[in-house]
């Protein structure tokens, strides 16, 4: 059964092609940053609020990013929200959010190796 306690989805366009990394043991992790866009009205006025999220994805979820998505991609994607953190090389902390995608729908025609 599916986490439901920690689950988001989010609709965007990919912002560049997913960046891939292969392990030593055998993992695979790709990487995509999604922008979402909303629009709203303020008076008379339409205002654009777009957002951009860092999504990860591994091993069989990593080898379909990197099959069917491409910059610009329009796609669903479902995972849950991480939050973790690590000392950069000045010892300071960073603090990452990011999406770990469980699923993915492509909503634009699909990429071809032609294409």
């Amino acid at each position: 059964m599916t986490n439901l306690r920690n689950r988001i989805q989010l609709i965007g366009h990919l912002g560049a092609n997913p960046e891939m990394k292969n392990f030593d043991n055998s993992k695979k992790k790709a990487q995509f940053s999604l922008a979402t866009t909303e629009r709203y009205q303020i008076k008379d006025e339409w205002k654009e609020d777009t957002q951009w999220h860092r999504v990860i994805a591994w091993d069989r979820m990593a080898d379909r990013v990197e099959q069917q998505l491409r910059k610009g991609s329009f796609v669903l994607v479902e995972g849950k929200l991480i939050h973790r953190s690590y000392e950069d090389k000045n010892g300071e902390t960073q603090y990452i959010t990011e999406v770990q995608a469980q699923s993915f729908i492509p909503l634009d025609k699909s990429i071809t190796e032609n294409d």
